[in-house]
């Protein structure tokens, strides 16, 4: 999709493009309300700006969109909308070991456990061990802290799947 084609499509039809970058139902309509983008630069700062606004409920509605690090049957069932995209972005987890893929199932079960929500890494160039790494990383985290950095993660996640969106 270009993006002239993103600001004529109508705003329902741009709620739900724009949402397979963010999950937030808030911020897609947020930002489809801004609508029309002079240029890319311009819907980058548009998506931050309402990122920046995220609600805890925006940001845990965001991040029930995406699939637990390494979840190959998620991908396939859940989130067959954003699936090529994920697999494409968790490529490093499907080269892991066995050891490091149940390393990261039991990292994401206690992170989970701990926070109340998955955990959201951006994944693109990253391998299984250095997920698993940040993942041990941030589960001392205080709950506040955590939210924080899930959502700075998904900041760049969101920018990667409008460039995505993009081509």
């Amino acid at each position: 999709m270009t993006l002239a084609e993103l600001n004529a499509l109508p705003d329902a039809k741009a709620r739900e493009a724009l949402a397979l970058c963010c999950g937030s139902s808030r911020w897609a309509a947020a930002v489809a309300a801004l609508r029309p983008f002079a240029d890319r630069a311009s819907l980058f700062s548009a998506a931050d700006a309402a990122w920046a606004k995220a609600t805890e409920a925006d940001r845990l509605e965001a991040f029930s969109r995406h699939p637990r690090i390494g979840d190959s049957s998620a991908l396939r069932a859940k989130f067959a909308a954003t699936r090529d995209w994920s697999r494409g972005e968790q490529s490093g987890a499907a080269a892991a070991s066995e050891e490091t893929l149940a390393a990261l199932e039991k990292g994401n079960a206690d992170y989970e456990a701990r926070f109340g929500f998955i955990f959201i890494v951006c994944a693109s160039g990253k391998s299984a061990d250095e997920m698993l790494a940040l993942l041990k990383a941030r589960l001392p985290h205080d709950r506040a802290t955590e939210l924080d950095a899930a959502a700075a993660e998904q900041g760049k996640i969101t920018k990667i799947r409008l460039e995505k969106l993009l081509t």
